[in-house]
């Protein structure tokens, strides 16, 4: 199989660059290098934003027969600061990923939504078929991309997968940023720095490992899961303040993270159901979130040397 990497050089595009070169297909990224900066020599790399018009020009070049649309603007925070930025990024990019696609002939797109869809939602876990209910213009705009993957689908039956993720955590991820607590907390308890947690360290969050989201991207790129939209996450919350716990350990570090108010906007808790990915990709989550701390703790322990 031939694929193309929107967002390829980023914490999960990368690791997702590595796993389909492992299982011996051929992959081209496309990244404008903005916050990702992992290369792998084995796939070409292509510096470019997902909105320039020579998209179409490379695609068609490249000929792929799937792709994975991942680069994307991610900050809620920016998104309310500067929405119209969002929206051209996250929804005039994705229109022209779909438009590169079909013209190259590409048979499928497997896409990178968020929970942040979902807005606050009446039962935890978020089932897949859940009712959207975007707060954010970044939920709004992820959730727009939603739609003209079916619109393409509809009109040129160019398929998708669409894979709303959880908090996905890993080797990789940037501290910096509202997305990587995981990684804030890591660096701060390796460095000997003080940690923060905002509110009591009762709110919720289900976190899952980078390498079984790559999985599921990987099983997405076949014919499963074609025209539906399935949640890439465990189910597991663990709070706040029971991660701090986890990391601390993993990193042999204190415990003792310090308190300020809780942020306007935060979501008091978050899970999806992984259940309807069981069905449509034969996926599963396979790492708990000890194990997963442990070897990203390991990693950044290692990049620090």
């Amino acid at each position: 199989m031939r694929a193309l990497v929107t967002g390829g050089a980023g914490f999960i595009g990368s690791t997702l660059v590595d796993r389909l070169l492992a299982d011996g297909h051929e992959v081209a990224v496309v990244d404008d290098l903005s916050s990702g900066n992992v290369r792998n020599p084995d796939a070409p790399l292509h510096v470019m934003d997902v909105r320039d018009p020579a998209l179409a020009e490379l695609a068609e070049r490249w000929r792929p027969e799937v792709v994975c649309h991942l680069a994307a603007q991610i900050s809620v925070r920016r998104s309310v600061a500067d929405p119209v930025t969002d929206a051209r990024v996250n929804i005039e990019g994705t229109v022209n990923v779909l438009e590169a696609a079909r013209r190259a002939g590409a048979r499928k797109i497997v896409y990178a939504s968020s929970v942040a869809v979902y807005g606050r939602p009446a039962v935890i876990p978020v089932p897949g078929d859940a009712h959207t209910d975007p707060r954010s213009p970044y939920a709004a705009s992820k959730l727009g991309g939603e739609l003209y993957l079916a619109t393409y689908r509809a009109l040129y039956g160019l398929e998708y997968t669409t894979l709303v993720l959880s908090n996905v955590y890993g080797p990789r991820q940037s501290p910096e940023g509202e997305a990587g607590v995981v990684a804030i907390f890591t660096d701060a308890l390796l460095a000997g720095k003080p940690t923060v947690v905002f509110g009591d360290g009762s709110q919720t969050r289900d976190y899952v490992f980078v390498e079984d989201v790559v999985d599921g991207f990987a099983r997405a790129c076949g014919p499963r899961g074609d025209g539906r939209r399935v949640n890439l996450g465990t189910g597991v919350q663990t709070t706040d303040r029971e991660l701090h716990r986890l990391i601390a350990a993993a990193a042999g570090a204190p415990d003792e993270p310090g308190f300020e108010p809780p942020r306007l906007g935060d979501l008091p808790a978050m899970a999806v159901d992984p259940a309807p990915a069981y069905e449509a990709l034969g996926w599963r989550p396979r790492h708990d979130l000890p194990t997963g701390l442990k070897a990203t703790v390991e990693w950044a322990r290692q990049a620090l040397v």
